[in-house]
This record gives C-alpha cells, structure tokens and sequence, in this order.
C-alpha cells in the first residue's frame, strides 16, 4: 500500500524556512510575496496551529542597502550585509503580520545553539515562551558571527534543528524547486520528480545538486541533510516551489511538492533521545514527586531529597525513587552545585538561594524519559 503524504492543514506546530530567491529579488523585498505568505500564516494561526518563520534573506537585503556588488562577498562584507539587512528583515515580517493582530519576535540562532546542550535548552526554554504566549518567531541564522552558515548557506539545516528543538510535527522548505527529482530537471529531462520519500536512502541523498540562484547560498544537498534531521525527530518534512502569493494555501492544495515522511512522532523521538543518554549524576526524589512525575508533571526542586554526581546545566541525570529504584533520565537545568542547593526548597525560594531568578522546574517534563 502506498503511503499517503500528510497534509499541512493537519499540522500542529508548522516551521516554516523562506529562502533569499523567494524574499528578495532583483528590485529588493518582495513586499507583495511576504504579504501573501503572512496571510497564509494568519490563517493557520487562526487553526490554532503554532508557526515559527525560519527566514533567509538577511545577506540580500544588506548587500542591496551597502551597493556591494553580485556574487560571493569576502566573509566580513557578508557579516556586514548580514547585520544591515536583519533588521530590515524583522521589520518587514512585523509589518506584514501586525494588520493581523498576529505579534513576533526576531531569534538569531546558530547550528552550535542546538549543538551545545546548554545553550538548546535555553533556545527550548524561550522558542516554547513564544509560543505559548501567541507569538511567531522569526528566526534567521546569525550571519553576523556564524562562518560557517554564511559559508555554506545551512537555513536548510537550522530550520529541521529548529523544527526538532521547538517538537514541530511538520517542516516546510519553501525553495526555487517544487521538490526532489532522480536528477537535476533544468539539465536532466528524463528527471522524475518524487512525490512521496518513505525513507531516506543511500540512493535517494545521492540526488542531492548545487544551487542555481545567486542569492540562495542551500541546494539540494542541504536540504536532504534537513530532511535526515528532521524525520528523525518525527518531524514531516516537505519541499515546496515558493514563489505563488499564497505558498501555504498552495501546497495544502495540492501543488507539487515532495514530503519526507517521519520515524515516529516528535515527543517520542525526544524521549528515546534523552532515554539513551548516560547520566551524569541522580537526582533522588520524594514519594509525592514520584507520583507527580508519573502523572506527567515537572520536577521541582521541593521534590529532590538528594543530589549525587558532577553535572552542568543541560546534562542527563537519573531520576531514583525514595527506595532508590530509576524513574528516568532527565536533562537538568541546572548545575549539581546548584541543584544541592536549591533541593527540598520551594520553586519561589531560588532566587534567594542562588542569588539569581531561575526556572521553576530542576526538570521540565518535556525533558524527561521516564
């Protein structure tokens, strides 16, 4: 039985990556486009499915504003490119979203901020307080430190980190292409366009090109790689041609496109994650805590009886019963040193313990596997 492709109207957390082709064209900002892909996104919003915007564009914009020529810019012209045109990249995407009442946040993001355990559960932390509170984040790689991303253009690659880190369902790559083919289709005329990718291959990753526009740094290569990140954290992710006035509307319509269909759901992917970790230290918790981490609650410092281990903030711990029996595995939020001090107290007393205002759980139950 052939599988069936999701649809993006089903979508509970969307992420969305806009190339540099798409937004920015020979004239600048293509005002129109980013207006018609923010009616699509008020729309969803009104669905009540959460959108993060993953947005190239920041280099294209700046190098228009600084008159620096077409082409590959040296490294610091590109940094510099990049710190101009951010800011007019957050504008335009305010602009077109407030007439919707629909409120967002610039987040500037590199591949290392989803690599460093720290640093991903601090970008977690504030992309889930978006969320929650109705906001869409905007989201652009930070070109004005990341050499790398500016090197080899990875929007592709930090949109499927984004879409794993904030537990999104479903990942849309808006591109110059309406999906992946056996071969290059603009060189290749026997090219099959591949509607459905069940699992990623050997053969398929294979088929991965070079990119055509001067102004997109991505090609088909990095996608794949996004797609492999994505459906391994049971994100669905599809590869969409972008340049129609309503590309959501378009692809929930039935426009080609190409899904990458996922291993399992997001959160049961992140638990065998953090399931598979080694534990640094065991945090030892009460009966009442044990019960409430069965009943899906976090684990709040007033629970923990005892601290063992050297650990930072971000590492895997065990969780152990009153009788020492394991719970789980956990990412801590805080450090042992820390978590020995803050242990059997009240969430309200940490900023006096610590002498700083920290989070409320020792463990969030979205970083838990019990």
């Amino acid at each position: 039985m052939a599988a069936l492709a999701p649809s993006l109207q089903q979508a509970r957390r969307l992420v969305v990556k806009i190339g540099s082709a798409l937004l920015v064209g020979p004239e600048g900002l293509r005002g129109d486009w980013l207006r018609g892909l923010c009616d699509d996104v008020a729309r969803w919003r009104a669905r009540g499915t959460d959108v993060v915007l993953v947005s190239s564009g920041s280099i294209a914009l700046g190098r228009r504003v600084l008159e620096l020529p077409s082409g590959a810019l040296p490294l610091e012209q590109a940094q510099a490119a990049a710190a101009v045109g951010q800011i007019r990249l957050a504008r335009a995407y305010e602009e077109a979203l407030a007439p919707h009442g629909v409120k967002t946040a610039q987040v500037l993001l590199t591949l290392e901020d989803s690599a460093e355990r720290r640093r991903y559960l601090n970008s977690r932390a504030t992309m889930q307080t978006l969320l929650g509170l109705g906001v869409v984040p905007i989201v652009n790689e930070n070109d004005t430190v990341a050499t790398d991303e500016i090197r080899y253009g990875d929007n592709d690659r930090l949109a499927a980190q984004i879409a794993v880190t904030c537990g999104a369902d479903q990942l849309l790559l808006l591109s110059d292409v309406d999906g992946l083919y056996t071969a290059n289709p603009k060189t290749d005329p026997q090219a099959r366009h591949l509607p459905i990718i069940a699992q990623l291959t050997p053969a398929i990753e294979a088929m991965g090109g070079d990119p055509v526009s001067g102004l997109s740094r991505g090609g088909m290569k990095t996608k794949l790689m996004a797609a492999r990140t994505a459906v391994a954290g049971g994100c669905a992710m599809v590869i969409a041609e972008g340049s129609v006035m309503r590309p959501l509307s378009a692809v929930a319509g039935g426009a080609r496109c190409s899904w990458f269909l996922p291993e399992g759901d997001p959160q049961a992917a992140r638990k065998r994650w953090i399931a598979a970790m080694k534990p640094k230290g065991v945090l030892t918790v009460d009966q009442g805590a044990a019960e409430a981490l069965r009943r899906g609650k976090s684990l709040l410092p007033a629970g923990v009886c005892a601290v063992a281990g050297d650990f930072g903030r971000g590492d895997p711990v065990a969780i152990a019963g009153p009788q020492g029996q394991t719970l789980g595995t956990g990412l801590a939020r805080y450090t042992a040193d820390e978590a020995r001090r803050i242990a059997g107290h009240r969430s309200a007393e940490i900023e006096s313990l610590l002498g700083y205002p920290g989070r409320a759980a020792l463990i969030h139950r979205d970083d838990m596997a019990l």
